[in-house]
């Protein structure tokens, strides 16, 4: 009768591991999943990206590249033909160096501005 019993409690004792491991391979199974999806090369770029884009000090200086790049663009749009006469240069010089300190006199409210518009974007997302 002990023998019995002993065996009884052998086979639920292992009944019981073997749910157990059952559990935890799903469990293992899942974290793999969960890794594999991560480490995916699209997952790690888009995961870098907001990274950065919500950094507000990458936001700052990208903002102000973006504001000197586009004031830059204005002002050697106007400065498109080769001009003879050396006033018309002296003008669009004079132009030009209005537009910079334009630009770099109000560039807080530029950038806040530009800040706004882009939380407007990525919020309709």
């Amino acid at each position: 009768m002990e023998k019995k019993n002993a065996v009884n409690s052998l086979r639920e004792t292992i009944r019981l591991l073997e749910i157990k491991q059952a559990e935890e391979g799903r469990i293992l199974k899942e974290q793999f999943l969960i890794g594999y999806e991560q480490l995916k090369p699209v997952n790690l770029i888009r995961s870098t990206v907001r990274g950065l884009l919500d950094s507000p000090e990458v936001k700052t200086g990208l903002l102000g590249t973006f504001v000197s790049l586009v004031s830059g663009y204005i002002t050697r749009k106007m400065d498109r033909r080769p001009e003879k006469n050396s006033m018309m240069k002296t003008i669009r010089m004079i132009l030009q160096f209005g537009i910079a300190g334009l630009v770099s006199g109000n560039l807080d409210t530029i950038r806040s501005f530009v800040n706004r518009q882009f939380s407007r974007i990525t919020s309709l997302r």
